[in-house]
């Protein structure tokens, strides 16, 4: 396993010192880039650039002043340490009054510059951590749909959905029953440009086969017998917007051939008419099947596989984001206490620990529903969480160590996280010496690839 680095910028016109600051960092752990000129050192920087830049005031060209200005317009809590010589002094006061974090007067000792170095680059996680804690909080307080979670896997997922609503292409998702397949359907739709038009949601399996044509694609009257008038199907409805097809695998395959059509061809015609309708819609198909595997057996067409699978989502289940539990059992219980008028409990770490070491095989929809269980009947029961998810039947309870060590996997994990796979971070974060930390790695089964920062 390889540590991730912390990055530091050197911007000075002399070689001499560039090379001196740059062996003095390396030496502390930190990744060093060197430049020569402001233009070159601002082409590096981005707003999420987690690092500091150390900058020469004095510099041909473009200086530390114009630069730390430039820089400020890319982000403006981007911590920029100013180099001054002893003529420089008034200039750095007034630099810092315009957002340089601090200025070293030369000849500074080494000890000082890491000691301030290493102040900015806290401050900068912190800075960037709170930025990251108001974007989710954003999010989560915008109208709509919202998919709620903090590890990891939610935030790879939910990155990629961000994506994807801005893109015009029609999408497959892949997850367990309960895991929110129709909620990310419908967030997508709220995000893209398609949010203002209708979001259309079909279950496959839910419809009788006999008239589940009907209800996809319409009929004039007289199509078929007991077809009296005109009906719009579910495809027309959502033109302009979004149809979401739940448990496609159950869809009968004399339909899949004419929903291959339509979604090539982007015309449907109503039974009973010859007229095409022309469509403009996004399809987001949603299975819990391997399609791959059911078209092998020949319960589902290759073809329509092969069109679906453009572009898969991979929901995860609850059980690989269990540090998410908490969080969601306690959004659910809120949302029950609102809407029943009654008190939602916080529950206890013992609770807690109950909760993160269910497997749930229902996933967010058994989580939710222990959740108003525990509003609606837990003053029943003395908040007895264990009765409300097990009933009556006998369930050996955790034993302490199972308790403690389930408590410090989650605690390990939550500082990755923070830490964005650093493990550097994550030693100085839980104080721990490196080979303990590499062997608690290995004993909980995580791996610091799971916690890098995607670019």
């Amino acid at each position: 396993m390889t540590e991730t680095l912390l990055p530091v910028i050197i911007l000075d016109d002399e070689k001499h010192l560039r090379i001196s600051l740059g062996q003095t960092l390396e030496l502390a752990g930190y990744q060093v880039q060197s430049f020569e000129k402001a233009s070159q050192a601002l082409k590096a920087l981005t707003p999420d650039w987690p690092g500091v830049v150390i900058s020469d005031i004095r510099m041909p060209g473009m200086d530390g002043m114009e630069f730390l200005q430039e820089a400020r317009t890319l982000d403006t809590d981007l911590p920029v340490i100013l180099i001054t010589g002893h003529g420089d002094i008034s200039t750095a006061v007034t630099a810092m009054r315009e957002g340089a974090y601090d200025f070293l007067e030369k000849p500074f000792r080494n000890e000082v510059l890491l000691d301030v170095v290493a102040r900015a680059l806290d401050k900068r996680r912190l800075t960037l951590e709170n930025r990251s804690l108001r974007e989710e909080l954003a999010r989560h307080s915008t109208p709509g749909p919202r998919v709620l979670g903090r590890t990891q896997a939610v935030k790879r997922l939910m990155s990629m959905a961000n994506q994807l609503a801005q893109v015009e292409t029609d999408l497959l998702l892949w997850g367990e029953t309960g895991t929110g397949k129709d909620l990310l359907a419908r967030y997508i739709h709220e995000q893209s440009s398609r949010a203002g038009k209708n979001f259309v949601a079909i279950n496959c399996g839910a419809v009788p086969e006999s008239i589940i044509e009907s209800e996809l694609f319409g009929h004039e009257p007289g199509a078929f017998t007991g077809a009296s008038k005109r009906r719009i199907g579910k495809f027309e409805h959502a033109n302009g917007g979004t149809l979401f097809l739940d448990e496609i695998e159950s869809m009968p395959l004399s339909l899949q051939v004419k929903l291959l059509r339509v979604l090539q061809e982007r015309q449907l015609e109503r039974l009973g008419s010859n007229n095409a309708i022309s469509l403009n819609i996004r399809v987001i198909a949603a299975t819990k099947t391997d399609l791959k595997a059911a078209s092998a057996e020949g319960s589902f067409r290759e073809d329509l596989y092969y069109r679906l699978n453009v572009v898969t989502l991979d929901i995860p289940p609850l059980r690989d984001r269990r540090d998410d539990v908490p969080l969601l059992f306690q959004h659910f219980a809120i949302v029950a206490a609102t809407r029943s008028g009654l008190e939602a409990p916080t529950p206890t770490p013992a609770q807690v620990s109950l909760l993160m070491s269910h497997d749930w095989p229902g996933n967010v929809r058994e989580l939710r529903n222990l959740a108003e269980r525990y509003v609606l009947l837990g003053a029943t029961c003395d908040y007895d969480l264990e009765q409300l998810m097990f009933g009556n039947s006998s369930r050996q309870p955790l034993t302490l160590p199972e308790q403690v060590e389930m408590f410090e996997k989650s605690l390990i994990e939550q500082a990755l996280g923070r830490n964005k796979g650093s493990i550097k971070a994550t030693l100085e974060d839980l104080s721990l010496p490196r080979k303990t930390l590499y062997d608690k790695l290995k004993k909980y089964g995580l791996s610091r690839e799971d916690f890098l920062a995607e670019d």
